[in-house]
């Protein structure tokens, strides 16, 4: 159970081909979804406020000692015994990464009612940066499209992706540059000291990174029965297990363990970390990391 939850069937060359094309077929309605998903969570949001240099006006605060006196608003401090400083909109545009893992493994969905998680990794990507180009920041995808501010950025990456999408694995971290952040949306499978360094890598490049774990519900519950085959979509490895359900209690503490160490490793390096099952909205995750991008601080043990 070393690559646990990888529960799907391997494929062949010209499976993978066939799924290939498939995928394309459906970017242009995951785009829609992805913008179906926005329009449920815009209401009353203004992108990434954030304190720094620029004309908007943003808030006003109290007045601390060594602050400069020329920013106090007198008018606003008047009101009141206290002192106030009026607060500009940060406006500089950031490069902001997204990427969502092509592995294989991405393909499974345990039922038909929910959606693959490559699919709903692609839907919070392109919903980001449908957020994200509001704001006027600078979004690229590793491999598939330079870091651009556009507007259609979210419709610029799902046209790129129809004919190229990278294979599998890590983006290369040589691409991030310092004080860029990126956002990685896979179910981060592979080995677990593989994915620790290359985290680590961009982390050390000055990389703010965000970190959103994908997850199957039969990968958490694992609600198998009797004799079972398992195969490793990357590899074609088998397990059989002649009773699945005396597995399940160890599968699930290996399974938890996995989370709780990207995320307290996510968390050392300064990075965030949500994790999300298919069968909950695609809003609660996008959610998150909007906030997390953001400079939202990341509640103790969150899950989206």
């Amino acid at each position: 159970m070393g690559q646990v939850g990888r529960i799907v069937e391997a494929t062949t060359g010209h499976e993978a081909l066939l799924r290939a094309r498939q995928r394309a077929a459906l970017l242009p309605d995951l785009l829609v979804e992805a913008r179906r998903v926005v329009a449920t969570v815009t209401t009353g949001w203004h992108g990434r406020r954030r304190r720094g240099a620029g004309e908007n006006f943003w808030q006003f605060r109290p007045f601390v000692d060594g602050e400069p006196v020329s920013r106090i608003d007198w008018r606003r401090s008047a009101r009141d015994d206290s002192v106030y400083l009026r607060d500009r909109e940060w406006e500089a545009a950031q490069t902001v990464w997204l990427w969502a893992d092509p592995s294989p493994s991405m393909l499974f969905q345990s039922a038909d009612k929910l959606v693959s998680k490559e699919s709903r990794a692609l839907v919070l990507v392109l919903a980001l940066a449908e957020l994200l180009s509001r704001s006027g920041e600078r979004i690229g995808y590793p491999g598939v499209l330079d870091p651009i501010s556009a507007r259609n950025t979210a419709e610029r990456i799902a046209a790129a992706l129809m004919s190229n999408r990278p294979g599998a694995g890590f983006p290369d971290v040589d691409r991030f540059r310092r004080f860029s952040e990126v956002v990685l949306v896979g179910d981060f499978l592979d080995p677990m000291d593989e994915i620790l360094e290359r985290i680590d890598a961009a982390a050390q490049r000055g990389v703010r990174g965000h970190v959103v774990q994908i997850a199957d519900p039969a990968e958490v519950a694992f609600p198998y029965h009797g004799r079972t085959e398992f195969r490793d979509p990357e590899t074609g490895a088998k397990i059989t297990a002649g009773r699945a359900e005396t597995i399940r209690e160890d599968y699930r503490t290996l399974f938890d363990a996995r989370r709780a160490t990207l995320a307290d490793h996510c968390r050392h390096v300064g990075w965030s970390h949500v994790f999300h099952v298919t069968d909950r909205r695609a809003s609660e995750p996008l959610i998150a990391v909007h906030g997390r991008l953001s400079g939202m601080p990341q509640a103790a043990g969150a899950r989206a």
